[in-house]
């Protein structure tokens, strides 16, 4: 990217749709970075490996010089005064795995049953965090092998899930609470501690839950004497 090259912008929009002013753009590759000149070069996949030049907004400098080629990031951006401008930058992660959890995320939303299924399998073996919620609520796909999927991979990722879990210990709904006690029980020691955590903000049902799975578990939280003074209740 020459310093004194008249900058062209390549248009970017859906074929004969109409170009909405404020996108993220998501690029796998950096190609040049100019902070002096405000400027970014990005590769668009999706565009044949096409190149854009963006202008890049002041408040968007700092982040501009966070980024070096070969980096993938998603930048948001929009039009002004004919332009499209770069306004932050979020850098993403050259790790293939990260970039495979990526795609079982979406996938795991997907419509047909198989994608799910396969994305569910997956996300276990690369034990991505951003995966928990994503799987909690895949414990109630209409699909039972998403769903059995979705329960062993959840034990996969271990005391992580177990947060996001223990609310489901006292859910209305037989066979999702008795799954997230079956993971948690299955996760094993790595449970113990955040389950012992979530004692001290649990309503009396849910105290109640946690106790019961811990006991199963071979576990019993010692409980501080002050702790049993039942504390009076307000009107």
């Amino acid at each position: 990217m020459a310093d004194d090259a008249p900058v062209k912008l390549i248009q970017i929009g859906p074929k004969g749709g109409e170009k909405k002013d404020g996108f993220n753009l998501v690029t796998e590759r950096v190609v040049a970075v100019n902070p002096e000149a405000k400027q970014v070069e990005v590769e668009l996949l999706a565009y044949d490996g096409k190149t854009v030049v963006l202008e890049v907004a002041e408040e968007a400098l700092e982040d501009l010089k966070k980024l070096k080629v070969g980096d993938g990031a998603t930048i948001r951006v929009v039009e002004e005064g004919g332009k499209r401008v770069a306004k932050n930058f979020r850098i993403r992660a050259k790790d293939p795995n990260a970039a495979k959890a990526d795609a079982m995320l979406l996938d795991l939303k997907d419509p047909h049953w198989l994608n799910r299924k396969y994305a569910a399998e997956v996300l276990g073996e690369l034990k991505d965090e951003r995966a928990v919620e994503p799987l909690v609520a895949a414990l109630t796909d209409e699909v039972g092998d998403v769903r059995q999927r979705a329960y062993d991979s959840l034990i996969k990722l271990g005391g992580v899930a177990v947060p996001s879990l223990i609310p489901l210990l006292v859910s209305e709904e037989d066979e999702i609470r008795q799954s997230a006690t079956e993971i948690i029980r299955k996760i094993g020691k790595p449970a113990v501690e955040p389950m012992a955590t979530a004692l001290t903000e649990a309503d009396d049902r849910l105290k109640s839950r946690i106790m019961k799975v811990l006991d199963r578990m071979g576990y019993k939280p010692k409980v501080k004497d002050e702790a049993k003074v039942e504390l009076p209740k307000l009107s």
